[in-house]
């Protein structure tokens, strides 16, 4: 669907990645921290049939030209649930039930099931980028207001992304990820120094239980990854949802297998084997690496190995990280185990606009406290972390 915007611009909604160029795409997302907003991973979505209509996430990229020249771009999708977003707002969905008002459809700007802090507008760097902005705001606003959509959501959004739309009248929510910093770190060694010494002395004793098991670990990244272990992958992360998160396997076979022809150089497995000679491993995690950061994905296992989660998703890579002058590591949801390894609360933000003026005037009025909240909660976590009273650097609010 094409619009008019001004006589030198124009609007259009568009289904699927795939028809929109991908040289055109990426020159506007691979400069960025984040590789999840590049073409390759997004098509991937959808082409094997993760991110569809049938799944509850429909296509919906707000795309912006000048004459037949590509200048902005948005990833969206429509949702008709809260799965797989990983910012839980079921509260405000009851909310609005009570209300009397529709909260879904609702349309979302985020990498399906990926929190991983990032999503911004793609917009070319000789643009006005506050002027794009404003204009792609306003056209998401009256497609919202025109398709009855009950609001518009962006999640994990850029740092300073969200300052510059905050302006146009959306709400930030204040949430938190567990993100392990470099801190010129020279060997895994080194880094043990930051815990205190009962910390310490447990980190070791995990990263021995794993070889007392009999299980040799090994990072594989790039073009040292077989072809057969990417549908591999799908059996451990297949098994890991089917065991603990009862409605959450999002991604397909073919997810990952399409992984290797296209985005295989971006991929570092963790991969455990029951010895060195070995080709079929026990337990992986799966890893994203992009510059100077590494995002942690999924992970799964045969068997119940004493300690095997924290040496494939968190020792192992940190220790390659280090090799490999990676400055940041963010494991992926959750933290119930990552905040005594070396991995301090992080805050991140999303940001809401509801088209209903009471559920609008609700979420502004109580924004600041919900906010606050989860603040103390951030500073709580921080404050019993089991590193050494030497000073630490920590994440503060953003």
């Amino acid at each position: 669907m094409v619009e008019k915007l001004k006589s030198s611009y124009s609007i259009q909604w568009m289904q699927r990645l795939a028809d929109i160029p991908q040289n055109e795409w990426d020159a506007l997302a691979q400069p960025l921290k984040t590789p999840f907003l590049e073409w390759e991973w997004l098509n991937n979505l959808e082409t094997s049939g993760s991110a569809t209509p049938k799944t509850g996430w429909q296509p919906c990229h707000l795309t912006l030209w000048r004459s037949r020249q590509l200048i902005a771009m948005a990833p969206l999708y429509i949702k008709t649930h809260s799965y797989g977003e990983f910012v839980f707002d079921h509260q405000w969905a009851d909310l609005a039930h009570r209300l009397g008002v529709c909260y879904y459809p609702k349309l979302l700007g985020m990498t399906p099931f990926t929190p991983a802090e990032g999503y911004r507008f793609l917009i070319a760097p000789n643009e006005d980028e506050a002027e794009i902005t404003a204009m792609m705001l306003a056209e998401i606003d009256r497609f919202c207001q025109r398709n009855r959509l009950g609001g518009c959501h962006f999640l994990f959004v850029d740092p300073q992304w969200r300052s510059m739309v905050e302006e146009y009248g959306y709400s930030a929510w204040l949430h938190h990820s567990y993100i392990w910093t470099n801190q010129g770190f020279n060997g895994f060694e080194d880094y043990l120094k930051i815990f205190n010494s009962n910390q310490r002395r447990n980190i070791k004793r995990e990263r021995k239980a794993v070889s007392k098991a009999g299980l040799y670990l090994k990072t594989l990244s790039g073009e040292e990854i077989p072809p057969t272990l990417f549908p591999t992958i799908y059996r451990f992360y297949s098994s890991t949802c089917d065991q603990f998160y009862w409605g959450s396997k999002y991604l397909t076979r073919r997810f990952f297998e399409q992984l290797y022809p296209h985005y295989r150089d971006r991929v570092l497995l963790a991969a455990a084997y029951p010895d060195e000679k070995e080709n079929d491993p026990v337990g992986l995690s799966f890893c994203i690496r992009k510059g100077d950061n590494l995002y942690g994905r999924y992970w799964g296992c045969l068997e119940d190995y004493d300690c095997l989660h924290f040496e494939a998703c968190y020792y192992k890579p940190i220790e390659w990280a280090i090799a490999q002058n990676v400055q940041q590591f963010d494991p992926g949801a959750g933290g119930r185990h990552k905040k005594r390894r070396g991995f301090p609360a992080t805050p991140n933000y999303s940001l809401h606009r509801f088209y209903d003026p009471r559920m609008n005037q609700i979420l502004q009025s109580y924004i600041a406290e919900i906010n606050e909240m989860e603040q103390q909660e951030i500073d709580a976590i921080n404050q019993d972390l089991p590193f050494s009273k030497r000073e630490i650097s920590l994440p503060c609010e953003g």
